[in-house]
């Protein structure tokens, strides 16, 4: 009788750590996630390019935010729309930018501003506000 509550007291012992597992994998789901994936000079632009995972369950039909750069003191340096079209669910997307007469050493920080449009089912939503999630893989930091 000892030995069955020893199992059955080491199953509910080593069930959390898959508990926790299940609980963070339920934090991506819901996401629109967007990462600042690369940048690159070209030419007389620096080009920004942004991976997109709505992992929100619905499709967004427009994606338009409100983009403001900073450069490497903390100034305004641009603000722009950035027009993302399109993200299917569940589906990755890549889109990119270009910063005219900017080189990318001169960008110190991107801020999501605001979603500008979000349509969702042909109305406007607030998804793509409520689910956005960011991150950077590159020196410049993007804020939301």
């Amino acid at each position: 009788m000892k030995f069955l509550r020893f199992v059955f007291a080491a199953l509910l012992a080593g069930g959390h750590p898959f508990a926790a597992l299940a609980q963070s994998d339920d934090q991506t789901t819901g996401s629109l996630s967007v990462e600042l994936n690369t940048t690159q000079d070209t030419g007389t632009a620096c080009r920004l390019t942004f991976v997109i995972n709505n992992m929100t369950g619905t499709a967004i039909d427009e994606a338009v935010f409100e983009t403001v750069i900073f450069n490497g003191d903390g100034s305004v340096v641009s603000l722009s729309l950035f027009d993302f079209r399109d993200l299917p669910a569940d589906r990755p997307r890549v889109r990119q930018f270009d910063l005219p007469g900017m080189t990318c050493a001169a960008v110190g920080q991107a801020l999501i501003n605001g979603s500008s449009s979000c349509v969702v089912e042909g109305a406007e939503s607030d998804l793509c506000h409520n689910a956005l999630v960011l991150s950077s893989r590159v020196n410049v930091e993007l804020l939301g």
